[in-house]
């Protein structure tokens, strides 16, 4: 969503080369990230306070050893990022029990899916979530409910005929309470713009029942409108946090820079695909690195430790280690690795990768394309064929050609492909046991990424963006040239 913003601000920053940050050598570059983000439709207040801060901290800074004043802006338009963004994250508050969280928004902003995403997010957090169906007005909004509740496994709470919202939630909070859920979504009405109706029903569930959270969901891709509804909103009824969905898309990123700043709330949770487990939590500073093409490598690693579990990993090396990957593993791996999200989205979470919307789109497309090809081609083989990968040999390769509808041609590079793959991953798993022979071990990558976190980490890595950065975007225009 912030490519534009992005590509732009990363050029005003490599344009600048002086060996101090002075008033003069700053004034173009000041220029240049007002109208970048203005360009990015942000709000103006938010533009002049931002522009305001950028030039008091960076004006006369003395250029540290080692760090040219490219490097030194990037580090102030850093944390004046993260500081538009909210500062820190901020996590839901869920002290009650049960806890209630009311989810708001106008139609369309995506309320009622929110609410069935923040469900599987929060069972998946070993809590028990009860969606509870409080929009008695847009025709089919019950069902639409109940259908993502049966598509995520979590219950949803009705009182068939009533109109009644106040009786509704007091025999879901009952209900709850007897068999022991212990959080309550509710997703209340929504209406094409505020309305007199629309807000003293939600007065009125604020003052009856005190939910300790009450979610704004924000479509990231509205614009200025977005701080307009979150400013009327939190006016009337106090908001403790906002929801912004579709951060995947091709919007400018306004919102997002603006709506933290006008409203003094936290952006709790973000929204980023149309699966049902695509929410996540809000990091300000991990947005500010991804903003400013450092990617973001700790959220990249929560994503992998969720999907992967740990057990099937130590199977999966025991595997290599003895050169017994099968084509079966290899299935299981890359079902694995698409729980993580698109392959545009993985790439966007890579520092360096500077990649247009388009082109990771065009990416992921074909990507997905190479792998349900190659998903065909395994399942046209014989189960010992995908036990075991050096048993086929010329006949059974045209075999499993006919079986599958692939060329012989493509079939020979599959499983070229595959064989390189297999020596790739038996190499880092005989590393690896190396390591541990000489007692140095292999380094915790989780630690490693984790130490990403805080400014000077990336700061450092700075330094060596310009090869490395190189190097990982000439890789991917090779694999859209192979594409393509």
């Amino acid at each position: 969503m912030f490519e534009n913003l992005s590509s732009k601000l990363q050029q005003i920053i490599r344009n600048t080369g002086e060996k101090e940050l002075t008033q003069d050598n700053m004034q173009e570059a000041l220029r240049e990230i007002r109208r970048a983000l203005l360009d990015a439709d942000v709000n103006l207040r938010v533009v002049k306070a931002f522009i305001s801060s950028i030039k008091d901290k960076a004006e006369g800074q003395n250029i540290v050893q080692g760090v040219n004043p490219a490097q030194q802006l990037i580090k102030i338009v850093n944390d004046e990022l993260v500081n538009i963004l909210g500062g820190e994250n901020k996590p839901l508050e869920l002290n009650s029990k049960p806890s209630l969280i009311m989810m708001l928004g106008l139609q369309g902003s995506g309320k009622t899916t929110s609410s069935a995403k923040l469900g599987i997010k929060l069972k998946n957090e070993n809590k028990r979530p009860l969606l509870v169906a409080c929009d008695i007005y847009r025709p089919a909004a019950i069902a639409q409910l109940q259908t993502l509740g049966k598509e995520s496994d979590i219950e949803v709470f009705t009182v068939s005929g009533s109109t009644d919202v106040q009786e509704i939630i007091s025999k879901a909070i009952n209900y709850a309470k007897e068999n022991n859920y212990d959080v309550l979504i509710l997703d209340t009405a929504g209406r094409l713009q505020i309305d007199t109706d629309m807000m003293a029903e939600l007065l009125l569930i604020d003052r009856c029942f005190n939910p300790d959270e009450k979610l704004l969901v924000i479509d990231a891709m509205i614009g200025q409108e977005a701080v307009n509804v979150a400013e009327n909103f939190n006016a009337q009824l106090g908001l403790t946090g906002l929801v912004l969905t579709k951060l995947d898309g091709d919007s400018r990123g306004g919102a997002a820079l603006s709506i933290v700043h006008c409203t003094g709330k936290p952006v709790k949770l973000t929204g980023t695909g149309e699966k049902l487990n695509a929410l996540e939590d809000f990091h300000p500073d991990r947005m500010a690195t991804r903003i400013l093409g450092m990617g973001d490598v700790v959220s990249l690693v929560e994503k992998a430790q969720e999907v992967f579990d740990e057990q099937q990993a130590a199977e999966l090396e025991e595997k290599l280690a003895k050169s017994q990957f099968s084509y079966n593993d290899f299935l299981k791996l890359q079902k694995q690795m698409s729980k993580m999200g698109s392959f545009g989205n993985i790439l966007g979470m890579l520092p360096g990768l500077n990649i247009s919307s388009d082109d990771s789109q065009k990416l992921t497309m074909e990507s997905e394309k190479e792998f349900k090809k190659f998903e065909v081609f395994i399942q046209s083989m014989t189960p010992e064929e995908r036990a075991n990968p050096d048993l086929i040999d010329t006949s059974r390769k045209k075999r499993i050609a006919k079986g599958c509808g692939i060329n012989l041609t493509e079939i020979n590079q599959y499983i070229k492909q595959f064989e390189q793959m297999r020596t790739m991953m038996t190499g880092m798993s005989d590393m690896k046991r190396m390591f541990g022979k000489f007692g140095g071990g292999m380094p915790d990558m989780g630690k490693m990424m984790a130490g990403m976190k805080n400014m000077k980490g990336a700061q450092q890595l700075m330094g060596y963006k310009g090869k490395l950065g190189n190097h990982a975007l000439n890789k991917a225009k090779s694999m859209m040239r192979k594409f393509k």
